[in-house]
């Protein structure tokens, strides 16, 4: 498949997890990637495939991280941003510092490099932005408090992006990812809190088989899952989806 071929893309996150399959499977479909992260990437060598440190977090970051992205690329015509971070804790005892960073990183991060990359964007006159939003942003996750209203977040700035800018020829959508393996699945056992009711999470599991699970025994989707949906939206294949959220949770909330 070659539906991407020379579309110029700037990805977010793409270290590891969900980001990491995302930028290989558009580079499988002849996209030139930016490939981002806050460390460093490990991804293997593939043409079109370009590699930036960038802290989502970091105003000047940003700036110089998108900047440097448009040059490499000449342009850009999609946005990717899936980088996020997941800090939990009861919310009774949800520290400011814990608030903030994560939606440093997950909410103002997401509006942060979609700031620095409208302007090209637009002038491509095709632009798409894709925002990584999760399950989480409209049905219950104990201990998230902070991630989930960050989500939230995202789905709202990506409903008000898609209107202030369609007459422009910008789509922008969310996918809300559930069920699915990434670094945060991974880690599930570090920052739940240690005296976690285990089955508060019984509404949260696919009805679909998936073959994988986290570490504390519940089933997730590989990523490349995620990863074809956002192709399919970075292409003309989605060129009539804008201002909206497509969950991909197996079926979770049915």
């Amino acid at each position: 498949m070659d539906r991407l071929r020379d579309r110029r893309i700037l990805v977010t996150g793409a270290g590891s997890g969900i980001g990491r399959a995302t930028t290989l499977r558009l580079l499988s479909e002849g996209a030139r990637v930016v490939a981002t992260d806050v460390t460093g990437l490990d991804l293997p060598p593939a043409p079109g495939l370009s590699m930036v440190t960038m802290d989502v977090a970091d105003e000047d970051s940003v700036a110089a991280g998108t900047a440097a992205a448009v040059e490499t690329l000449g342009g850009l015509d999609v946005l990717v941003n899936a980088a996020g971070i997941l800090l939990a804790s009861h919310t009774h005892e949800t520290s400011l510092e814990l608030w903030n960073r994560v939606l440093a990183v997950n909410l103002t991060g997401t509006f942060l490099v979609t700031r620095a990359a409208l302007p090209s964007l637009l002038e491509s006159g095709k632009g798409v932005v894709v925002n990584f939003s999760s399950t989480s942003a409209s049905f219950a996750h104990p201990y998230m408090a902070a991630y989930c209203a960050s989500k939230g977040g995202i789905q709202a700035f990506t409903h008000s992006l898609a209107l202030e800018y369609s007459k422009q020829g910008l789509r922008a959508v969310s996918v809300a990812p559930g069920s699915v393996k990434s670094g945060i699945t991974d880690s599930a056992a570090s920052w739940l809190p240690q005296d976690v009711d285990f089955s508060l999470f019984g509404r949260l599991l696919p009805i679909l088989p998936t073959g994988l699970t986290t570490e504390v025994g519940n089933p997730v989707a590989r990523p490349e899952a995620v990863a074809g949906v956002v192709a399919m939206l970075a292409s003309d294949d989605g060129e009539f989806i804008t201002g909206t959220e497509i969950r991909v949770d197996g079926g979770t909330h049915t």
